[in-house]
């Protein structure tokens, strides 16, 4: 114990002396004059606007630079707090400007903005803010660059390329994924922006290592996050397109993943009302990223049911997902839920049965809160979740261990859905495996399904709980007989029953909206595990 104990003190020791070494050279001459060391190529590509308008919160009204006070701020701007400092330094607001908008205002605004912070900054050189603003400083070069004094676009193109040789020093120690894929969109775009092939090279190559290792082998995001399948297809088509302008060759692998990712998110997220509450999403309804790839010309078509992990089955009337996939890898957990088995169920574009979402901000306890398999329409055993969790250095709540998949089987027919799957997440805390079985009858707007608890060999008996959550806004009537809950949503009405066990209305906690909270009521169903196997047999039917 002695001997792990000084290895461990040791090893943080050593780290922290390296930490403070790197931070001295970085704020040194050396290196800035290292970073300074570019060309006199100047900007021969300007990519439209429109491109970039899937990472834009577009807004109907545009401003005027004129009626910001923006030149003395870069001075003041530590006293901002973390968000708004990263909105003001990355200069995304540069989109939000009408086109009328004064040149000279807004190079003037920039120019400033050089003279305060030329050289390496640890807060504002941090590697999203500064890809970001390099985007949004070419993306806008009629405000930004276009009948500027020569002196201007020295300075200019000077920053653009010292913070490109800063980002591709140090885009590879960052362990920030979603902050290396916009690394590599910016390093990409100044490639073809200046004509200079070891950018653009750098860039593609890099891109093609990040999707290499975070995408799996049917080209699904190891994360198994949906925000972040919809976030890849971003900025893999904003580069698809840039070099489509700039009439650059694309790269095959290219094509290909965003054509797989494409079918993934035509089945997942695309016209979807809500969203589907799995893995670190929220309320998302993406109407204007569908918009977005419609004027850009991408169809995408899924020729299957299952992808990622996720069952998705719908008609016309109705849709049911499901998440039968395992956890994924420790270092790909950070937004992962124990939902294992959970599903949710829509009429008519209405969520009946959901999961309770995801409280994005890791920093807040409301974080793990939403991870646990309690907030899930699924079976809990002995109050615990089906994963354990832990937090990292970055305060991040990662998987400990994983769970098998023992089986399944998915059947779409004309007139019945049916899916089956068991897993092994209990076998070792409880002596449980946990099958269930969902059977959805189309003509009869039926959903019945089937918890299986089979017992093995270490079994010891626990608590188990089976809950079925609804959105905020809709009533649930317990009726006298304890066997059954009247279901009052806004376009229908739904009868929830269980014969083997009583169930309650309990109270909960709802997470769709990005960082807020509301209460919302789930159905549960509730009783002790038996030696014997068991199963929990219950009915979802339209009235």
């Amino acid at each position: 114990m002695f001997i792990k104990s000084f290895f461990l003190n040791f090893n943080y020791i050593f780290f922290y002396i390296i930490q403070r070494i790197r931070k001295i050279y970085l704020n040194s001459p050396i290196y800035n004059k290292k970073i300074s060391n570019t060309d006199d190529k100047v900007i021969i590509y300007k990519p439209s606007q429109n491109i970039l308008n899937s990472i834009i919160k577009l807004d109907k009204k545009k401003y005027n630079i004129d009626d910001f006070s923006l030149n003395s701020i870069w001075k003041t701007s530590a006293t901002l707090n973390d968000i708004n400092f990263k909105k003001l330094h990355s200069f995304f607001w540069l989109f939000t400007l009408d086109l009328k908008s004064s040149q000279k205002t807004t190079q003037n605004v920039i120019y400033n903005w050089i003279e305060e912070n030329d050289k390496y900054k640890q807060n504002i050189w941090d590697l999203d803010i500064l890809s970001k603003r390099i985007i949004a400083w070419i993306s806008n070069s009629k405000l930004t660059y276009e009948n500027a004094e020569a002196n201007y676009k020295i300075r200019f193109n000077l920053l653009i390329k010292k913070q490109t040789n800063h980002l591709i020093n140090e885009i590879k120690r960052s362990d920030q994924l979603d902050d290396k894929i916009i690394g590599s969109t910016a390093i990409i775009l100044v490639g073809l922006s200046y004509g200079d092939s070891h950018y653009l090279r750098f860039g593609i190559d890099l891109l093609k290592q990040l999707l290499n290792s975070s995408l799996d082998i049917t080209n699904f995001p190891k994360s198994r996050n949906l925000r972040q399948l919809v976030f890849y297809l971003k900025y893999l088509i904003i580069i698809r397109e840039l070099l489509k302008e700039s009439q650059t060759n694309i790269p095959e692998f290219l094509n290909e993943k965003i054509f797989y990712l494409g079918k993934s998110y035509n089945l997942l997220c695309s016209n979807k009302k809500k969203g589907i509450l799995f893995n670190g999403n929220f309320e998302d309804t993406n109407k204007d990223f569908d918009n977005y790839l419609n004027f850009h010309k991408y169809k995408f078509k899924e020729d299957a049911n299952e992808i990622g992990g996720y069952v998705v089955m719908s008609n016309k009337k109705s849709l049911l997902a499901v998440d039968i996939g395992k956890a994924p890898e420790k270092k790909f957990s950070k937004d992962y839920q124990s939902g294992i088995f959970s599903f949710e169920f829509n009429f008519l574009g209405e969520k009946i049965i959901t999961n309770s979402g995801y409280f994005q901000d890791y920093k807040h306890q409301l974080n793990i809160v939403s991870k646990s398999t309690a907030t899930h329409s699924t079976l809990v055993l002995n109050n615990t979740s089906a994963v354990r969790f832990e937090r990292n250095k970055h305060g991040h709540m990662l998987i400990v261990k994983n769970f098998k998949v023992l089986d399944k089987e998915i059947k779409s027919e004309n007139e019945f859905w049916s899916i089956r799957a068991s897993h092994d997440a209990y076998s070792k805390s409880n002596g449980v495996i946990h099958e269930r079985q969902l059977l959805f009858y189309q003509n009869e707007t039926r959903l019945e399904g089937c918890d299986k608890l089979i017992k093995t060999k270490n079994f010891r008996s626990s608590n188990f709980e089976i809950r079925f959550h609804v959105l905020p806004e809709i009533n649930l009537t317990k009726l006298l007989n304890n066997k059954t809950i009247l279901i009052e949503s806004n376009n229908s009405g739904w009868k929830f029953s269980c014969e083997s066990h009583k169930i309650e209305i309990e109270s909960g906690l709802y997470f769709g909206k990005k960082n807020k909270y509301l209460e919302n009521k789930n159905i549960l169903i509730t009783g002790l595990t038996k030696p014997n196997e068991e199963a929990i047999f219950w009915k979802l039917s339209k009235i």
